[in-house]
């Protein structure tokens, strides 16, 4: 692992994160982590395979009385960053229970070393495989009040004590590099060797970004700028795109109001498309700006489509960029 001080080329004029920007990000993590463990919890008929492949073990019928769990242990093992060995004794498309040791909890699929499925059904056949397997795993979540235990098998790939060792090197500024584990709604996870960082959806690009899907692949290598480290909840903010300039910070330089120039649609709304120009800012061409001779919006245009835009407003300071369809001005 190579750890770089901020080049030259970041920009260092941004704000630091305050407690609303993690608060915000936290909360989506949150939402994803509740979503997984509801999951786990219920075990829904429609959760389980309906034809569990020959000779594998089949998933949960009912839901179990949970194994005890000893606490203390438990957080002595997230806070040490041990590596335990936990039998798996079920399985649904979100992830595996394991328990043993005193220990009992839930493992991610993203979590999981080999995961190459592409469709449900062969996620739940995959998981099935390891009903009865051990497993070497590392806590990387522990909410005693929420009777909450998250495991790794990526993260136990590291060794124990490897945590440690990354939060003393990483801070503010710090550019490393690591691999995309788990792509949600609000970011990106990337493993950067031990430990997730989280590139929230805000941070992946200075334009606007439809889903991280459209940014990045899971199992790509991404090199991050680290943003902020939270080493109490084992959270690391990273950041994509503060790798390059903030194109907004020099807008006014390339482009003018009136300029007509090249773009790429993005999406088609009712009320107007968004475009982008070649260096990445995307803009609004709102359906008032919009020939009546192009309309309906979505019998016309398509995703990916190339056109010519004039540009109506730069507004550097909220990023906003107004466009026009209207070449002539009228």
């Amino acid at each position: 692992m190579v750890y770089a001080l901020k080049s030259p080329t970041v920009d260092t004029t941004d704000e630091p994160l305050d407690e609303g920007w993690w608060q915000s990000v936290l909360a989506d993590e949150e939402r994803l982590f509740s979503m997984q463990r509801a999951r786990v919890e219920s075990f829904a008929p429609s959760e389980q395979p309906k034809a569990p492949p020959l000779n594998l073990p089949a998933a949960v019928e009912t839901k179990p009385a949970p194994p005890a769990v000893d606490w203390a242990y438990a957080e002595t093992v997230y806070k040490q960053d041990q590596v335990v060995t936990l039998l798996v004794t079920g399985y649904n498309r979100g992830g595996l229970l394991v328990e043993g040791h005193n220990l009992a909890g839930f493992v991610p699929y993203s979590h999981l070393v080999d995961m190459t499925c592409q469709t449900d059904n062969e996620r739940e056949q995959f998981l099935a495989t390891y009903v009865g397997r051990d497993l070497s795993l590392k806590v990387i979540e522990c909410v005693a009040a929420e009777g909450r235990i998250v495991f790794s098998e990526r993260a136990a790939r590291a060794g124990a004590g490897r945590r440690a060792q990354l939060f003393s090197h990483l801070r503010p500024g710090v550019i490393t590099s690591g691999e995309v584990t788990n792509i949600t709604d609000f970011g990106v996870f990337v493993d950067l060797g031990g430990v997730e960082g989280l590139i929230h959806i805000s941070e992946l690009s200075w334009g606007r970004v439809i889903h991280p899907a459209h940014i990045v692949q899971i199992g790509q290598r991404l090199e991050v700028q680290v943003l902020d480290i939270l080493p109490e909840r084992c959270r690391i903010a990273l950041s994509l795109k503060r790798l390059q300039p903030n194109p907004w910070e020099t807008v006014h330089l390339r482009y003018a109001i009136g300029d007509i120039v090249p773009a790429t649609i993005t999406t088609v709304a009712s009320y107007g498309i968004f475009a982008r120009l070649d260096e990445g800012l995307e803009g609004l061409v709102h359906a008032t700006q919009i020939p009546e001779n192009a309309l309906p919006l979505r019998e016309t245009f398509k995703e990916g489509q190339r056109i010519n835009v004039r540009i109506l407003a730069l507004d550097a300071a909220r990023q906003r960029l107004g466009l026009s369809l209207k070449l002539d001005g009228k």
